[in-house]
């Protein structure tokens, strides 16, 4: 006689990865749990391709179960770049190579007989909010991600809304400055290429190689190497008092407040949820980005500009949305 047990919905083990631009985040948890089991990282070397970065989250995801002494029931999969969810693909990484057309959601489902659902980042951090964070109570919410790149997902009418080729939210991608910096989809004056990270990296080196003894203090951060220039520096020596630093900080955080204003004059969100290493910056970043925002909105929309409650960590809440939904 065979005996069937039933496993309880909470001690099902979900498997949470993170594909990001500069870093690998897996995760377990337990299905309805509101924390992690475990979480690994691992931040990604400038020269990797996409075989390198597929080859160390399987060492990251199965460390983790090899450690909890299960498999997991289900997965699901955050990825920085354009993701054909229905069919489980990853378009492309334009941050990483090696990334085209490649079937991630079946690899995974060999690699660990459990199925997979994928997304792209931006939208899956968007779940995560709504779902676990910020946006909790929110009927209709824009998520973007201010990291290594500038991506974006809506809930609209409490559902996920990613588009008829699941490319909706692509607000990194939207013009604010016509001739501005260049971005990596090859246009210039994207969003993205304005007011991301590295954006800001390449606003400051552009800068200073006008300026002359501008911006000794960055300089000096960066122990004299402007290939060293990071967005943390330049809003470590803003914070610092440093005016060279402080008006590419600020220049960024108007690019981004208007790009978050087109947005909103476009679709009238409840809330915007900003998430990413950049809203790391300070409270003069914050206070550029929601002062512009608001001076490029119609006065008859109102729409709050928050943190993520997640922060880095947002779309692994969504990828845990993802996991639990395939449960359903």
């Amino acid at each position: 006689m065979k005996i069937f047990f039933t496993i309880h919905p909470s001690l099902i083990m979900l498997l949470l990865l993170d594909f990001g631009g500069t870093k690998l985040s897996a995760a377990l948890a337990r299905s309805g749990a509101k924390t992690w089991l475990a979480q690994r990282r691992f931040f990604t070397p400038a020269n990797a391709d996409g075989s390198c970065e597929y080859a160390k989250m399987l060492e990251l995801a199965k460390s983790l179960l090899a450690e909890a002494g299960e498999s997991a029931a289900t997965i699901g999969v955050s990825f920085g770049g354009p993701v054909d969810a229905e069919r489980g693909v990853v378009r492309l990484s334009h941050h990483v190579p090696g990334w085209e057309n490649i079937p991630l959601a079946d690899w995974l489902q060999s690699e660990f007989d459990a199925p997979a659902a994928i997304g792209n980042d931006a939208n899956v951090a968007a779940l995560g909010e709504f779902c676990f964070g910020a946006g909790q109570g929110c009927r209709n919410l824009l998520y973007v991600t201010v990291s290594t790149g500038i991506g974006g997902g809506w809930i609209l009418d409490g559902r996920p809304y990613a588009g008829e080729e699941g490319m909706a939210g692509e607000i990194g991608h939207t013009l604010v400055q016509p001739d501005g910096l260049p971005c990596v989809c090859g246009r210039r004056g994207c969003l993205e290429a304005e007011a991301c990270g590295p954006g800001i990296a390449n606003r400051a080196r552009l800068y200073l190689a006008k300026s002359g003894r501008r911006g000794e203090r960055l300089l000096q951060l960066a122990e004299g190497n402007p290939e060293a220039i990071t967005a943390k520096l330049v809003s470590q020596a803003a914070a610092a008092g440093d005016e060279f630093s402080r008006m590419v900080l600020l220049e960024s955080a108007q690019r981004l407040g208007l790009g978050l204003a087109n947005a909103i004059n476009l679709m009238n969100p409840d809330c915007v949820i900003l998430g990413g290493g950049v809203t790391k910056s300070g409270e003069l970043w914050w206070q550029t980005v929601r002062q512009t925002a608001n001076a490029n909105t119609l006065p008859e929309i109102s729409a709050h500009i928050i943190p993520a409650a997640f922060s880095d960590d947002a779309p692994l809440w969504g990828a845990m949305a993802l996991a639990q939904n395939i449960l359903v």
